[in-house]
């Protein structure tokens, strides 16, 4: 069995910050991208093609995906789910405050804090579980729990089972990964798939960092890229207000 490598926070590698800050420009893409749609008015047919979903997408997957493979290296478990939560109850406090009409519940940061904070109890029992056999395994979990939201379990358009009605009826059911018909978010993620998606990421983690491979990777990136990658809650908390009020500023030109 392969076991983690603890390595504690001592050494901070190159290339999980340089993906995060290649990411981190993806977002703030995306999010100007949706704010000229939603606030500015813009009128972009091909707004709504499945290339769209895929790149919006592929942000969630990589930093859920990055920071359960982070998780490891760090070791203020406690610490940094507490502040990552918490930021995430910030956005949903100002969102609900002064835009409540593209308000933000149970977001990608309230998830990842989660996560994190969830981790520290579940570790103790993954540990045991060898990482060639974890990660196919919990990636499978993730799928079978995709269309949760919708109401059933299964793989895809394979509706395996129908999730009762009856779950899905306020905020915690919400929180879980079943809304309510009323539940309204700009940006969801519920515990329930992507907790699945995150321990994917420690696996990889403990899969990935005892090769070579890693070892002739790992100080690869760039720093302005890491940079952004260090820093990105903070980029987070910051670069949506900045956007929106830029979008405010089109819109009145326009």
């Amino acid at each position: 069995m392969t076991k983690p490598q603890p390595s504690g926070g001592r050494e901070r590698y190159r290339l999980p910050d340089t993906v995060r800050g290649i990411v981190m420009i993806s977002m703030i893409a995306y999010h100007g991208f949706w704010d000229l749609i939603h606030v500015a008015g813009a009128d972009w047919p091909w707004a709504g093609s499945p290339w769209v979903y895929v790149w919006q997408q592929s942000i969630g997957w990589t930093f859920i995906l990055l920071s359960g493979f982070c998780w490891p290296m760090g070791r203020r478990h406690l610490r940094r789910g507490a502040e990552v939560f918490g930021a995430g109850l910030l956005v949903t406090a100002v969102t609900l405050a002064a835009v409540p009409e593209n308000r933000i519940v149970f977001g990608v940061l309230t998830l990842l804090g989660s996560c994190m904070l969830l981790m520290i109890p579940a570790e103790k029992a993954l540990r045991h579980v060898p990482a060639w056999l974890g990660l196919p395994v919990f990636f499978l979990i993730f799928c079978f729990f995709r269309n949760l939201g919708e109401g059933t379990l299964g793989f895809g358009e394979l509706a395996l089972i129908r999730v009762p009605e009856g779950c899905y009826r306020g905020l915690l059911t919400a929180y879980l990964g079943m809304p309510p018909a009323e539940f309204f978010s700009t940006d969801y993620y519920p515990l329930l798939p992507w907790l699945f998606l995150f321990v994917c990421g420690y696996f990889l983690h403990r899969l990935l960092i005892p090769t070579a491979l890693w070892n002739r990777i790992k100080g690869i990136g760039l720093r302005p890229l890491g940079f952004l990658g260090r820093h990105s809650l903070l980029i987070y908390l910051v670069h949506q207000p900045v956007l929106y009020g830029l979008t405010l500023v089109i819109r009145n030109l326009m």
